[in-house]
């Protein structure tokens, strides 16, 4: 089921986790493909989680022409190469080994940097050099958060009111410093793919279609956007549809 939403924000509602999870991977190859037809590259930024592990063992399984395809982080954890820890393990893990990637057309955040400031510089960089000055990506994949965080924009943290940079550091959070896109990196983005599961954030979604600027995902711009829930995460949305 797709639903329309403010400034064409859409929903899209699957049964469980894994069906949501198939019909991201849809919106990715799209993406995909759509950009490969206009440009010589697809840039995908994906984040972390358990929640797309689905999403990208699906996407593996796309016929894409992989040769043009680069693959960026939207957050990462400071930790050391190969921690579970780190979102880049599972996007390695999940996809890159099971995708003719070139090795280089994947681009790990440098959180193993002895000097991290200018190592998200660094990044911010390569994303000019892929994307444009100032860089477009392509695709974005982003989570959310319980409390309304997305990427590593998490309420509170000075990273929120960065404006002069596409790629700056957090605070800790859950024990680890993140490095992660800002929000003008992310309202460049050309198309953003929302994937969401379970009932804890059924209250967060209605939020955040409704454009809540109150918490960070509100903030994202939703023009070209896809929201893509589970039955559980979309309950409060789909509950109000149904006595409107």
């Amino acid at each position: 089921m797709t639903t329309p939403s403010e400034n064409a924000m859409k929903l899209e509602v699957a049964a469980d986790a894994d069906t949501a999870g198939q019909q991201a991977a849809r919106l990715l190859a799209r993406a995909a493909r759509k950009s490969l037809d206009l440009r010589e590259r697809f840039t995908l930024a994906l984040s972390g989680g358990k929640t797309p592990e689905p999403m990208l063992r699906a996407f593996a399984e796309e016929d894409l022409d992989w040769s043009r395809v680069h693959v960026l982080q939207v957050d990462e954890r400071v930790a050391p190469a190969g921690h579970p820890d780190r979102n880049w393990t599972e996007i390695r893990d999940t996809l890159l080994s099971h995708v003719p990637i070139p090795p280089e057309h994947g681009h790990p955040m440098p959180v193993e940097a002895r000097d991290l400031e200018a190592a998200a510089r660094d990044y911010g960089l390569l994303l000019r050099d892929l994307a444009g000055d100032p860089p477009a990506i392509d695709c974005l994949h982003l989570g959310l958060g319980t409390d309304g965080h997305t990427a590593s924009l998490v309420p509170g943290d000075p990273i929120l009111e960065r404006d002069d940079t596409d790629v700056a550091l957090t605070a800790r959070y859950h024990g680890r410093r993140r490095m992660s896109l800002t929000f003008p990196a992310l309202n460049r983005a050309r198309q953003i793919v929302w994937l969401v599961s379970g009932a804890s954030k059924a209250g967060m979604v209605s939020r955040l279609l409704r454009g809540d600027q109150t918490i960070p995902a509100g903030r994202v711009s939703r023009a070209h956007a896809v929201a893509v829930a589970d039955a559980a995460a979309a309950a409060r949305r789909a509950g109000k549809e149904n006595r409107s």
